[in-house]
């Protein structure tokens, strides 16, 4: 099981974080939306500002290492992950809302009261297509960090 673990230690902590990440962006959503009364738009948009930056600390500290303090790689790193984190934001951005209005969650919904769950607990506007897209979302940005923003350099240990 260690062996395991150490042979995939990186995506099992990326997956962990992506969970984290996605309960922030998830947890702000809500309080946004539901507690502060703002429109999908705007909340889904702070929420993920709220999600990227707790994924940037994670993703640099634990599961991709960056080991460098310089402010031009902590500078490079930080412009780097907020515009690959961008590509996919605007994804989900412009994405929840569009698939919200198209009724894309009544699906969801349709299957819930067939299996008796009660809409009123999981009812968030958009959540639905929230959680579909955070998916995607997920997958695309550990090709990002991994790939360009912590990139390894052939000389650094990996």
């Amino acid at each position: 099981m260690k062996s395991f673990f150490k042979k995939n230690k990186e995506i099992i902590t990326y997956i962990i974080f992506g969970l984290l990440t996605t309960l922030v962006g998830w947890g702000t959503y809500a309080v946004f939306v539901n507690m502060l009364s703002m429109k999908v738009f705007w909340g889904n948009l702070l929420s993920w500002v709220c999600a990227v930056a707790f994924a940037y600390v994670t993703n640099k500290l634990w599961v991709f290492e960056s080991k460098s303090w310089k402010p031009s790689v902590i500078g490079k790193e930080i412009v780097s992950f907020v515009a690959a984190r961008g590509v996919t934001g605007v994804i989900e951005i412009v994405c929840v809302p569009l698939l919200a209005k198209t009724g894309f969650d009544n699906i969801f919904y349709r299957i819930l009261e067939k299996m008796d769950i009660s809409m009123s607990l999981l009812f968030t506007k958009g959540i639905y297509s929230k959680i579909v897209l955070a998916v995607i979302v997920v997958i695309v940005n550990y090709f990002f960090s991994k790939f360009v923003t912590f990139r390894k350099k052939k000389s650094e240990p990996k």
